[in-house]
């Protein structure tokens, strides 16, 4: 994403809380009076996974639904925009935007599920060491509202560090910039930047190229954290339940899937597999969705806590609690362009009980096996684990 981008979803966002009654009633008419195929919208990201992995194994007809091929979005404002539109039914998100959706924009829209957590990571130049080697240097994060960018900032405050959109002179300053991500490798191979947090395959795809190295993986600053989440429209949640139920119930089985068919996952998603899913070679895939060599990694630093016996990016789709409220506090403490007084407002715990809607997720989990399936605790409930 661009800092054109950035605008444009911005802008879109900015319309859509000018006309909330408009398309709320757009939306309601078309989720009670049309039963149209189902249509998923997505970036060609790991954080895709589930979505792309139902369709190719037949998940979401398994449940009934009639489903079109996925759409492909290059940017995040072309996804959201169709979305708010209701061209798409169900979409990843980042978890941080669907605060800007429902909030900033008041668009009646909700996550049901996480997609995936962690799977990303803080990517550097060889020559970067340790997180003081980037003061004075230029990084790149993919959006304002993104989990990287609330977690960068938080491991840059606790080495003294400030992030800025625009240097002053201080020592301890870097300066974030927005990039889409098949920019970061270029940029980060010419020199223009320092490095950049992002989601995989990006970091993997860095490492095969042998152009940057892995300073830290953002799961092992955050345990298990959710980046992308499944967000759809509340008036389909509450006029469609039985449809919206086949919908998580798809997403959640293949999430199961992907967990016990890692190396098949990255050959269906991969250019190579003729399914017009990514662009990514399956090796980058296969390396992004299974490659967490704890020695090689701990030794180079990425890899602090090998005792959270983590995988580089796992599915589970139960959206904690306790991890909405961490993410509102967090998102207070970060600095983010843009208007973000609807942040001041928000409270932890009430976000925590509006934005999400649990009912389908927890009726999809028992039905792909249940919590352990997952590797989830039969309470559903944890204490955040931020390093």
């Amino acid at each position: 994403m661009s800092r054109r981008d950035f605008m444009q979803l911005t802008a879109v966002l900015g319309a859509a809380a000018l006309l909330p009654n408009k398309i709320t009633r757009a939306a309601t008419a078309d989720g009670a009076g049309t039963l149209h195929p189902l249509r998923i919208g997505y970036l060609p990201i790991t954080d895709a996974s589930p979505f792309l992995v139902a369709h190719a194994k037949k998940f979401y007809a398994e449940e009934g639904l009639d489903v079109e091929q996925p759409k492909l979005f290059r940017a995040w404002p072309q996804l959201v925009e169709a979305f708010l539109a209701g061209q798409i039914d169900v979409i990843h998100l980042l978890a941080p935007t669907t605060l800007m959706v429902r909030y900033g924009s008041k668009f009646p829209a909700k996550i049901v599920a996480w997609n995936h957590v962690n799977g990303s990571a803080l990517t550097v130049a060889p020559d970067v060491n340790n997180l003081r080697d980037l003061a004075g240097k230029t990084v790149a994060v993919p959006f304002w509202f993104s989990i990287h960018n609330v977690i960068l900032q938080h491991l840059l405050r606790k080495e003294g560090l400030v992030a800025v959109s625009k240097f002053s002179g201080k020592a301890n300053e870097v300066k974030l910039v927005i990039m889409p991500p098949p920019d970061m490798l270029s940029a980060l191979a010419n020199g223009s930047i320092a490095g950049y947090i992002v989601a995989e395959p990006f970091n993997a795809a860095a490492e095969n190229l042998k152009v940057g190295k892995i300073l830290r993986f953002t799961g092992d600053v955050w345990q298990s954290h959710a980046c992308c989440v499944v967000f759809m429209r509340e008036a389909d949640l509450e006029l469609r339940p039985e449809w919206s139920q086949g919908v998580v119930n798809s997403i959640v089985k293949a999430q199961r899937w992907i967990r016990e068919n890692r190396q098949e996952t990255a050959q269906i998603l991969s250019k190579e597999s003729g399914n017009n899913y990514t662009p990514h070679p399956q090796a980058v895939l296969e390396r992004a969705l299974s490659h967490y060599d704890a020695d090689t990694y701990s030794q180079q630093g990425a890899l602090q806590h090998v005792d959270w016996q983590q995988r580089r990016i796992d599915f589970q789709p139960f959206p904690y609690p306790s991890y909405t409220e961490e993410l509102v506090r967090l998102l207070k403490l970060t600095h983010v362009e843009g208007d973000v007084k609807f942040l001041n407002g928000l409270n932890p715990s009430a976000v925590a009980k509006d934005l999400v809607d649990d009912r389908f997720v927890r009726k999809a989990i028992e039905k792909a096996g249940g919590a352990k399936a997952f590797d989830l605790p039969d309470s559903l409930l944890r204490k955040e684990n931020l390093a």
